[in-house]
């Protein structure tokens, strides 16, 4: 079995008054999960903060009942809980956003990565990201859910002229808009060294490809800590939420 070892950090940015971000980084459980709040006031704050302490709750209890034996059969069942554990979150952040007025219309995203023996099984909605690094080669694992992505895919508009458009930022899925949602997952062979960064839209809104290789070959909180710096030193427009994840060989 690899060795994981992770590191996370989240910082208010320049120019937001709060941080409603939320993340978790758990080498034991092996699970690491990227939320970027939205909803203004205490919303968005609560929104991200009881979505990832959901989907750790599910994942705790699903992750028991997987066995150290890998079959298409528990990778299916791996897939399915990742998935189950953001539609309870989704659930969740709707049912408390209904049940109280000054949280009416609260969400977040989530990026969600669990590794199950020598597999990375993701969950996505929204618009924070999973990269996989590998031999220097940057793989974006996750699909943004945004307006600008889809017209992207539709070739309505350019990569660049996606990043300025005046739309980048509407998200079109979130956890907690309505009682349910689509969730994006997927299965990826890691590797020893491998390193895979889960970040929320403060962050990656800011570099290239190249960029992340670099910071992250400081390893550990100097990279976390870099990513960080990165952001804020090119606006810090928005929250920056960053876990950098480790792979090495077996233990």
């Amino acid at each position: 079995m690899h060795t994981i070892v992770s590191h996370g950090q989240t910082d208010i940015g320049r120019r937001r008054q709060q941080n409603e971000d939320a993340y978790l980084n758990n080498d034991d459980l092996r699970l690491f999960v990227v939320a970027d709040g939205m909803g203004g006031h205490a919303a968005g704050e609560v929104a991200s903060s009881e979505a990832v302490d959901t989907v750790f709750g599910m994942v705790k209890r699903g992750s028991e009942k997987l066995g150290p034996e890998v079959s298409d059969q528990s990778i299916a069942s791996a897939r399915r809980m990742v998935e189950g554990a953001i539609q309870a979150a989704t659930y969740m952040v709707f049912a408390m956003s209904e049940a109280d007025a000054g949280k009416s219309g609260m969400g977040t995203t989530i990026s969600a990565a669990f590794v199950y023996e020598n597999l990375l099984v993701t969950g996505q909605v929204g618009d924070s990201r999973i990269y996989l690094i590998r031999d220097n080669e940057v793989m974006q694992l996750t699909e943004d859910h945004t307006l600008v992505g889809w017209q992207v895919k539709q070739g309505l508009i350019s990569e660049e002229e996606a990043k300025v458009s005046p739309h980048r930022n509407v998200i079109t899925r979130s956890v907690g808009g309505r009682d349910y949602v689509e969730v994006d997952t997927s299965i990826v062979e890691i590797k020893d060294g491998d390193r895979v960064l889960l970040c929320s839209d403060g962050l990656h809104g800011y570099f290239e490809g190249p960029e992340i290789v670099d910071i992250v070959k400081l390893g550990g909180s100097k990279a976390t800590q870099a990513f960080i710096d990165f952001a804020n030193e090119r606006g810090g427009s928005d929250n920056i939420t960053v876990v950098v994840v480790e792979i090495e060989g077996a233990s």
